[in-house]
C-alpha cells in the first residue's frame, strides 16, 4: 500500500496550499494569457494547463465537467472551450505553453519566468535536402563506373 502518495513538488507549502496555488496560477494564466511567476511553479502548472486544453479540444460534456472541477470557474471554462472551438489550438498537438526566463528576483534571487499561452500556428518543417542528395548519389563503385563509361560511349557516337 502506498499511503501519503505525493504528486509533484510541494513548492515550500503544505499539500492543500500547493493545490490551491496551482489552481490559482492556472486560472490567472487562462484569464490573462500570460503570467510572471517563479520557474518551479511555472513548470509545475504546465501539465495542468495542457490537460485542460486537451479536454477543451475533446469538447464533450464529461471533459467540460472535468475542466470545471479543475478550475472551479464555469465562465472561464466556457471561454476556453469557445476559443478552442474557434480553432485556437487546432493544429497544435501539445506544448500549449511557453516559458521565457527573466533572470533572478532581486529580494531572494529566485529564478523568475514569464509563462504564456502559445497562440501562433505550428510551422511545418521543411523536408531535409540530405534525402534528395542521397538519392542523386550513385549506390557504389559499380554504379559510379557505369556513369563514367556512359559519357565515353556518347563521345564516340558523336564523332
Amino acid at each position: 500500500m502506498r499511503h501519503n502518495v505525493k504528486k509533484g513538488l510541494k513548492l515550500g507549502t503544505d499539500a492543500s496550499h500547493t493545490k490551491a496555488m496551482k489552481k490559482s496560477l492556472v486560472n490567472a494564466l487562462f484569464l490573462n494569457d500570460r503570467i510572471k511567476t517563479v520557474e518551479s511553479r511555472a513548470k509545475e502548472i504546465r501539465p495542468n494547463v495542457d490537460k485542460i486544453i486537451t479536454w477543451a479540444k475533446k469538447g464533450d460534456l464529461h471533459s467540460r465537467r472535468l475542466a470545471i472541477a479543475a478550475l472551479g470557474d464555469k465562465e472561464l471554462v466556457r471561454e476556453i472551450f469557445e476559443k478552442v472551438e474557434q480553432g485556437m489550438f487546432a493544429d497544435r498537438q501539445g506544448g500549449y505553453t511557453r516559458i521565457m526566463k527573466l533572470g533572478n528576483r532581486k529580494g531572494d534571487n529566485a529564478p523568475m519566468v514569464i509563462m504564456e499561452l502559445v497562440t501562433e500556428p505550428v510551422a511545418k518543417k521543411a523536408e531535409k535536402p540530405a534525402a534528395k542528395k542521397a538519392a542523386a548519389k550513385p549506390a557504389g563503385k559499380k554504379a559510379a563506373a557505369k556513369q563514367d563509361e556512359e559519357p565515353k560511349e556518347e563521345e564516340t557516337k558523336g564523332e
